[in-house]
């Protein structure tokens, strides 16, 4: 393979910066350019050097470096591999950079180093996806997940399946090559046996993708009602800051406000939208029409209404937006005197809590009505390990259905040979959480979302 070499950290100015280096000419390409400032000391893997980056044409002064040293096979990518730590100016990086470029390297693609560990056997595929889950992390909850995929948890428990799985497989391959024993009533039992012990075991980790995705992606929380409900006022106590523009003016809040906040380790994606109404302002409309999309498509929607008003027809339409969703009523300012808010059908086995977003009153039990609609307290539980990328998702999905495919037929008393077609695709489709049995496109597909660098 070539070595490769790229920026590992952010783009702009910082205290350090770091280029790494994977290949077996790693250490030629350094030799070039580097200049330790003990040249009698021995090479050593897992050692720091520090000396000067100099450009070879001109023996000119690039800058002051670190760089550390880790002899293959014990590194990253399983190759030679350094990193020169340099000063984080963006322009000392790329001059760095061109110099690796210009004595032996080339430019790593996205996610190549990562890729390369995979490639080299250091970790499985499903390995490498935590690495870049870890870095995209949202939350310190996706934060541990990702760490429990990283550290082979997944993994374990796929491998184990898999093993099973083809235990099955080789119990069928003898009865079908040795017929004159006629085992096959026997090999039939323990196959069904065995495949309805993985059938729960993948149902299990299926199951778990519900509080998964909520891990990874959060919480979509918008907030609707009519324009000068409060809205503006709710998000700007939930964020605790002033974000969002608030005035006696109706139609203020034209467009959608999007922020992030933590609860219990979740983020909810917070959404304030513009005031729902009759209105004929075009670009008004335009608003309106983007609140309804937004809650249609939130998971958890906030209706709010005006204490100090009647419940209006406009209210009403918007209270039918939260049928069948996960959601509250906030009857809000409650602060400022009596609430008009009368008896009405559409509120009936809907949660209602009255607050005063101006003096956050109210706030924390909106925060606890989330927390038990969605079952927060239960993703608590840092022993339990749950699936949070889709792809893994739906690899699970579709082995569940060659297993039960599987038992059908052996309940159905069809040739075994046709039982192991299904087993063995139940084994394929696990074999691509792991990478065993992934291909080449889809490789590509997965470690192209990684970053330069990494």
């Amino acid at each position: 393979m070539n070595t490769i070499v790229a920026i590992s950290t952010a783009q702009g100015n910082a205290g350090i910066g770091i280029i790494r280096l994977s290949g077996e000419k790693s250490f030629n390409v350094l030799k070039k350019i580097f200049v330790p400032k003990n040249k009698s000391e021995e090479l050593k893997g897992y050692t720091l050097k520090y000396g000067s980056i100099i450009n070879p044409k001109n023996n000119e002064l690039v800058d002051e470096v670190l760089v550390s040293y880790f002899i293959s096979p014990k590194s990253y990518t399983t190759e030679n591999m350094c990193e020169i730590n340099s000063h984080g100016g963006s322009v000392i990086l790329r001059k760095i950079l061109n110099l690796c470029l210009e004595n032996g390297a080339i430019l790593a693609e996205p996610g190549e180093f990562t890729k390369r560990a995979f490639l080299n056997g250091r970790i499985d595929l499903s390995q490498a996806e935590a690495v870049i889950d870890l870095i995209n992390a949202k939350s310190e909850k996706e934060v541990n997940e990702s760490a429990k995929q990283l550290k082979g948890v997944l993994a374990n428990k796929i491998n184990k399946i898999k093993d099973n799985l083809m235990s099955i497989i080789v119990d069928i391959e003898a009865s079908i090559d040795y017929p004159e024993y006629d085992v096959e009533e026997v090999t039939n039992h323990r196959a069904l046996s065995v495949l309805e012990q993985i059938k729960n075991e993948l149902k299990n980790l299926e199951e778990t993708f519900e509080n998964g995705k909520i891990i990874k992606d959060g919480i979509k929380v918008a907030i609707i009602g009519k324009p000068n409900v409060g809205k503006s006022s709710l998000l700007n106590t939930m964020l605790n800051e002033d974000r969002a523009i608030v005035s006696n003016i109706e139609g203020t809040t034209r467009d959608t406000i999007e922020e992030y906040i933590n609860l219990k380790g979740i983020p909810l994606k917070i959404i304030d939208t513009a005031g729902i109404r009759a209105s004929k302002d075009e670009i008004e409309k335009i608003g309106i029409k983007k609140s309804k999309e937004i809650a249609n498509d939130a998971d958890f929607v906030i209706v709010m209404l005006d204490s100090t008003r009647p419940i209006e027809k406009e209210d009403e339409e918007i209270l039918k937006m939260l049928e069948n969703k996960n959601g509250v009523v906030l009857i809000n300012k409650i602060d400022v005197g009596e609430n008009k808010i009368e008896k009405n059908e559409l509120l009936d086995e809907k949660e209602i809590i009255e607050i005063s977003a101006k003096e956050g009153i109210g706030i924390n039990q909106l925060y606890d009505e989330i927390i038990k609609q969605f079952n927060l307290g239960k993703l608590n539980n840092e022993n339990e390990f749950i699936i949070t990328n889709i792809r893994h998702k739906e690899q699970i999905k579709k082995s569940l259905k060659n297993v039960n495919k599987a038992i059908e037929t052996i309940k159905n008393s069809i040739p075994i040979d046709i039982i192991q077609v299904y087993i063995r695709e139940a084994w394929e489709d696990l074999g691509e959480i792991t990478g065993e049995t992934i291909s080449e496109n889809m490789i590509k597909e997965i470690f192209s979302k990684f970053c330069l660098g990494k």
